[in-house]
């Protein structure tokens, strides 16, 4: 198996160039935002962030290709840098400190390497692929962190996205009623309710419509933690439609109630 070592001790350092960039503009009086024509909001620190870590990873992996939310795709070949500056941008741009820098390394279609870093809240979380996952304030006070034993959904602490995203996906009253199965239901929202399932804190989270920016950090950390990470018909990976993270033993139970009434 390959040893992804260096690439996750770098991947520490884009997160740490990038909390001093994304930190130094947080909650400042003249944070200039800017609408996208997706009608998502951009912030000059959401591109100031991106245009860090791209300056870096030019220097110490000229050969890699580069993917990030707010910039355009750069070089070719199987490694592909995947980057979220700051997601959560609609929290930042709030002073809401539940945002986080989303960095991964992706080889061919798999996620092999990740860091999530959320500087306001004093957190990151990391894995590379069979090394375990852990979570902590640096690479050097990591501690291992696991996904729960939760078996049924009566048990289960679900996080999830805004409910206008799910009326619109067309699975609207499924959504609804996996929030009904459930014990407990929060929206935690972005990156954070990931982490939760990672860490344990939460069983299964869930959004409709997400892009590979917003996935592909965390995929291999709830993976590494011994969770599952599916698109919305149960495709492991980033790259499908929306996102399903589970502990493990509630992915099919989960697949099943999210399903629409034409495959049932």
């Amino acid at each position: 198996m390959a040893n992804y070592t260096d690439d996750l001790r770098l991947a520490h350092l884009l997160a740490d160039n990038a909390d001093s960039v994304s930190m130094s503009r947080f909650k400042a009086s003249d944070l200039r935002i800017d609408t996208k024509p997706d009608m998502t909001p951009v912030s000059d620190a959401d591109v100031a962030t991106e245009q860090a870590i791209r300056s870096t990873l030019a220097k110490a992996r000229p050969r890699d290709a580069v993917h990030g939310e707010e910039g355009d795709d750069t070089g070719w070949g199987p490694r592909r840098w995947i980057i979220d500056p700051i997601d959560g941008t609609k929290n930042y741009v709030r002073g809401v400190p539940v945002w986080a820098t989303l960095i991964a390394l992706m080889v061919e279609d798999e996620v092999v390497a990740s860091v999530v870093s959320a500087p306001a809240l004093g957190r990151r979380w990391w894995a590379s692929k069979g090394d375990g996952a852990y979570a902590g304030k640096s690479l050097l006070q990591g501690q291992p962190i696991r996904t729960s034993g939760v078996s049924s959904l009566a048990d289960a602490s679900f996080s999830y996205s805004e409910v206008s995203e799910w009326m619109a996906s067309g699975r609207g009253q499924h959504f609804v009623n996996l929030l009904r199965d459930c014990w407990r239901t929060r929206a935690y929202g972005d990156f954070w309710s990931y982490m939760l399932v990672a860490e344990g804190a939460v069983d299964l989270a869930a959004e409709p419509e997400l892009a590979l920016h917003d996935m592909a950090a965390l995929d291999v950390i709830v993976r590494e933690a011994g969770g599952t990470f599916t698109d919305l018909d149960g495709k492991p990976g980033p790259l499908g439609e929306g996102a399903i993270a589970t502990n493990g033993p509630l992915l099919d139970l989960a697949l099943d109630a999210l399903r629409p009434d034409e495959i049932n």
